[in-house]
């Protein structure tokens, strides 16, 4: 805001006082308790009428409290030097995108936000990056992705882009799902997890979720035949992991997010899922747990489930103890029961795959 008009100084208003009255600066140097020259100076301008000094008028002109201090607070502020343009664009920015955390993880830089936004996004005209800040993409839930949720799923295609690949093969990766299985006996075998879906032509990428994102994990695909895994690894836990990754390879092998992606939230509490999320749930429950065998371990178990009894199935199965107890928590909603077998892996695989986050900047440019 900037008045169009000269503001004057509000000295003037007390020289006019003196004037109406027939009193002189002297005479009311005296009234006020102050020497003379300081009162020059504030009718001159050169020094500001505080909040005391308005009072202290007030009393000897008999007027209202304020007076004087409104008029020092306009003038002030018509004076004042206009703010630097960045300061609505960056907050019409901030108010819909997390350009802030964005900036923060090396993601674009602090120059010419709207240019870097419209690039990181994809828009061809930077003036409407604000306005399409959903941009139609759609969550596990049904619900439209927040712009936070957008700006993840926008940085995993664009990591996806720059990595080179093998063709895409269905049958590959379908007919190598048991020897993935095999990996899930140790936390340390999630480290030939990329090597694995590389040689299937599916590209992985871990990108840490943004802040409020709740996103596990996407299934995107660059085009009709080169698909994408995104994890977040927001639950750092073997079960979780291997719950997800196996959610979005059945996405792949479904075909499902060729023509939009569909962002995956929350997925260890979602129950009214659509049909393409129930179909990859059911699968990544029987790869972790083969669910007939779970069924039955917890009819001949049940109520009195032991950390034995979990060791000894798992070793059975085949898998880690972890995700058993994944699967039993997501059955009872006992979410405390034996944790401590729900081991981290996110040190582990973030060693071999392509990792943004957690302090590291994968090497991409816009």
């Amino acid at each position: 805001m900037s008045y169009e008009y000269e503001i004057p100084l509000p000295g003037m208003y007390i020289q006019d006082e003196l004037d109406a009255r027939g009193l002189s600066q002297r005479d009311l140097a005296f009234i006020l308790g102050i020497e003379e020259p300081a009162l020059n100076k504030i009718i001159k301008g050169k020094t500001g009428i505080s909040f005391e000094m308005s009072k202290a008028l007030a009393k000897a002109f008999n007027i209202d409290a304020d007076f004087f201090a409104n008029l020092q607070k306009a003038y002030d502020f018509a004076r004042a030097e206009e703010p630097d343009p960045g300061v609505e664009r960056r907050a019409a920015l901030q108010n819909v995108y997390p350009v802030r955390e964005m900036i923060k993880r090396g993601w674009i830089g602090s120059d010419n936000l709207e240019i870097q936004m419209a690039r990181f996004l994809k828009i061809a005209n930077a003036n409407e990056i604000t306005h399409v800040a959903h941009v139609a993409k759609k969550t596990n839930s049904g619900e439209e992705a927040t712009p936070s949720q957008v700006v993840w799923l926008c940085r995993v295609i664009q990591l996806a882009g720059s990595m080179p690949a093998k063709r895409y093969s269905e049958h590959t990766l379908r007919d190598g799902l048991h020897r993935l299985r095999a990996f899930t006996i140790e936390p340390e075998e999630v480290r030939h997890v990329p090597n694995f879906l590389e040689g299937c032509g599916v590209r992985f990428i871990i990108v840490e979720g943004l802040s409020g994102g709740k996103i596990d994990g996407v299934c995107c695909w660059l085009d009709s035949s080169s698909p994408a895994i995104g994890m977040t690894l927001r639950f750092d836990r073997i079960d979780n992991f291997w719950f997800v990754l196996r959610h979005e390879i059945e996405h792949v092998l479904r075909g499902h997010g060729r023509e939009q992606e569909i962002i995956d939230i929350n997925l260890d509490r979602i129950t009214d899922s659509s049909k393409e999320e129930k179909q990859a749930n059911d699968a990544a429950a029987e790869f972790c747990v083969p669910q007939n065998k779970m069924e039955s371990f917890m009819v001949r178990k049940s109520p009195f489930v032991s950390e034995r009894d979990i060791l000894a199935f798992a070793k059975t199965i085949g898998v880690h103890p972890g995700l058993v107890v994944g699967q039993f928590q997501r059955k009872t909603e006992r979410w405390d029961f034996l944790k401590h077998h729900q081991v981290k892996i996110r040190h582990l695989i973030t060693r071999v795959a392509i990792t943004d986050g957690w302090g590291d900047i994968a090497p991409v440019t816009l």
